[in-house]
């Protein structure tokens, strides 16, 4: 699969300059074009006591929406000037709407989705419903931005979480055209078990598969010692000082939603390098 759309998230988040600046890395490598999203979200209080009215809770609403769509407006020139310094094609798209169901709908129109890491210190429900509805309503990859620390360089140095499922599946074919340049790709296998699932070398059919897209390709297998896969997962990633890890992003039916399992929380709550996810 080749990327020539990126859908990139952009909000009022400390993180978004960094977010940008490492779509706009991905998107001179790649050949692709970007669209901008901002989605002026707000969330509507509930008002209380006599405050004149509908009309007045119509003015204030106004007033609210008004503030989020001027912060768009200021992160628009950020956003062109961006695209018109490195020469990359791309469009700035500004609504109005609930942002988990406007990414999702751009998303359709993309081969890959770039949201941001939630903030420890923001709405973790607005943060999650965001990722969950890139990841299962698009059918698209989706690259999270961590919200702390600047990251030069994406796709050079990989770990690849591998559990021989249809989404770690997904997940390294969607990874490929992000990892044509790196100089060391490593298959992380934890607790391997011994059913056949893993074929008789854990790791080593997907590690040749990816060995004949021209990939340096090397295996690990591990076991937790009682750890939490995700939390393995970043050990590993620290100690190899990865710049992208990739893993399928695993979840469950809640009624007709999807939830995100244990090991995809894990990676969001806790993050240290950019994480590409496919479901």
């Amino acid at each position: 699969m080749s990327i020539k759309d990126i859908l990139l998230h952009l909000d009022t988040a400390t993180a978004v300059t960094g977010r940008l600046d490492l779509t706009a890395q991905l998107a001179q490598r790649l050949g692709a074009r970007i669209t901008g999203l901002f989605v002026a979200d707000v969330a509507y209080p509930s008002f209380g006591g006599d405050l004149g009215g509908g009309a007045a809770i119509a003015e204030a609403i106004a007033s609210m929406v008004a503030d989020v769509e001027a912060e768009g407006g200021k992160l628009k020139p950020v956003f062109e000037e961006r695209l018109r310094r490195d020469g990359i094609p791309g469009e700035w798209r500004q609504v109005e709407g609930f942002t988990a169901r406007l990414v999702a709908t751009y998303g359709l129109y993309a081969d890959l989705v770039v949201v941001g890491q939630p903030a420890p210190d923001g709405p973790e429900t607005s943060g999650t419903a965001l990722v969950e509805a890139a990841l299962f309503e698009t059918g698209r990859p989706v690259l999270l931005t961590p919200y702390a620390g600047k990251f030069k360089t994406i796709g050079t140095r990989a770990l690849i979480g591998w559990n021989a499922s249809a989404q770690a599946a997904r997940a390294v074919h969607d990874a490929i055209p992000l990892l044509a340049q790196a100089s060391a790709v490593t298959v992380l296998v934890v607790d391997a078990r011994d059913d056949g699932t893993h074929g008789e070398e854990p790791g080593a059919d997907i590690a040749r598969h990816l060995a004949r897209h021209g990939l340096n390709v090397s295996v690990r297998s591990v076991a937790s010692g009682g750890l939490a896969a995700g939390d393995v997962l970043l050990n590993e990633a620290a100690e190899l000082n990865a710049d992208l890890i990739v893993m399928g992003g695993y979840g469950h039916s809640r009624l007709r939603e999807m939830v995100l399992g244990g090991t995809t929380r894990t990676l969001l709550r806790q993050m240290t390098a950019p994480v590409l996810m496919s479901h």
